[in-house]
């Protein structure tokens, strides 16, 4: 399963201008971006997936482009997936990534 390289570089460089440190990992058939050895988020195929805990995740699978992340068949709480539709506007990736950041640097490093 491939994805979204031009996804993957605008991540990429969000987490950078961020200042934040963080390693590549190809998990799920895609790509993950690791804080601290925490997963943050990552891409599979053309879709943002974003590890925000299961409080959060609740609260932004209200949004018509998200839902729980399930692409094995089996939803993974506190995972969300965004839809390509909704990450066009090259100004709102952080915006997207935000919740992601900041439950991944509240994690304890591994």
């Amino acid at each position: 399963m491939a994805y979204d390289e031009l996804l993957a570089k605008r991540v990429q460089k969000t987490l950078a201008a961020c200042g934040l440190e963080f390693i590549e990992r190809k998990m799920f058939g895609g790509i993950a971006f690791m804080l601290n050895g925490n997963m943050c988020c990552g891409i599979i195929q053309d879709e943002l997936v974003l590890r925000v805990g299961r409080e959060t995740a609740r609260e932004m699978i209200q949004d018509d482009h998200i839902r729980t992340m399930d692409f094995t068949g089996r939803p993974m709480h506190g995972f969300v997936m965004v839809e390509a539709e909704a990450l066009m506007n090259n100004n709102s990736l952080f915006e997207w990534l935000e919740p992601a950041i900041s439950f991944a640097s509240s994690l304890p490093p591994k």
